[in-house]
């Protein structure tokens, strides 16, 4: 869980640091202080298990296995991109993990994973779909749509919802009037779970109860991971929006020295922290630099995984 904690945060850095310096051009939506529930994820879902994610879901790739060159590669447009470049940082995919899809559009990702849920219900296995989406899509109504399917229909769906407390520039307390977006699971009657989202063992104990559960047959779990943005909406978001005072108070709970106190406490060594996350960095760094040192997509790119090849197919 550390390690995935430590290679998404390093992943996001070292965009960070590409943009402000100029060295590369693009546009990240930062998930910086969302690292935990990143590390909660990796451990509760098998490579075979479907995954939709946001945007702002670098965090969630890196922790359901793309690799991180695929990432970086699509965030900056060129061919060594999960999607060669054509996806961007809003639509990246790889279904040889189990990525199938990475929206832009908030609220449209539960259908979709209820739809994937669907599919793995009636091919008779005990595949899972999770999706994860940030506090504001909950407010959407393809949000009620798929999640009142998903219960009906007793689908192996997991709504993850990342609840950094601020849907884009607003705060939850101006957008709903329940203070816990578990409690809305109780109008679809299904289990609805409060974890502490800076607490990788905390998301990975509230997930592993719902996947069990679905895997089971039991239908979907809403799992609310409590947790802050670190950043703007996007990069370079100046973020007047957050009082200085209740960021300082988030910034406090930051994930990793707490996690690094929980490691040491459990047996772990003081310096294993420290050389799991210079590891990361070197990875991430040596990533960067293939995919730097790749081609850009060609033109001919354009045209292809446009429409489907209907060679071969029954009419």
């Amino acid at each position: 869980m550390y390690r995935t904690m430590t290679r998404a945060r390093a992943c996001e850095m070292r965009l960070r640091k590409g943009f402000a310096s100029g060295e590369f051009a693009g546009v990240i939506w930062p998930s910086r202080g969302q690292e935990a529930i990143a590390g909660g994820l990796s451990t509760a879902l098998r490579r075979d298990d479907r995954l939709v994610t946001t945007y702002r879901g670098i965090h969630d790739l890196i922790a359901k296995g793309v690799p991180p060159a695929e990432i970086l590669g699509e965030v900056l447009g060129r061919s060594a991109g999960a999607s060669r470049g054509k996806g961007g940082t809003m639509h990246i995919t790889c279904p040889e993990v189990g990525v199938m899809l990475s929206t832009g559009i908030v609220g449209a990702g539960p259908p979709v994973a209820a739809g994937l849920a669907l599919a793995a219900k009636r091919s008779g296995g005990d595949r899972v779909v999770a999706v994860t989406f940030g506090d504001g899509a909950t407010n959407t109504g393809s949000f009620h749509e798929a999640v009142n399917l998903a219960a009906v229909w007793a689908l192996p769906l997991v709504l993850i919802c990342q609840n950094n407390q601020y849907a884009e520039m607003t705060p939850v307390a101006d957008t709903m009037r329940v203070e816990r977006v578990a409690d809305r699971a109780a109008g679809y009657d299904i289990p609805g779970l409060r974890v502490d989202g800076n607490d990788p063992v905390s998301v990975h104990n509230g997930l592993l109860e719902a996947v069990d559960r679905a895997r089971s047959g039991g239908g979907p779990t809403l799992v609310e991971c409590l947790t802050f943005r670190f950043s703007g909406h996007y990069f370079g978001d100046p973020q007047p929006y957050i009082p200085e005072d209740e960021m300082a108070r988030a910034m406090e709970l930051d994930p990793f020295p707490r996690f690094e106190r929980f490691l040491t406490e459990h047996g772990v060594s003081e310096q294993e922290p420290a050389r799991v996350d210079a590891a990361a960095v070197a990875e991430i760094d040596a990533a960067m630099t293939e995919v730097l040192a790749g081609p850009l997509p060609p033109a001919g790119e354009l045209d292809t995984d446009v429409y489907a090849d209907m060679a071969g197919i029954p009419r």
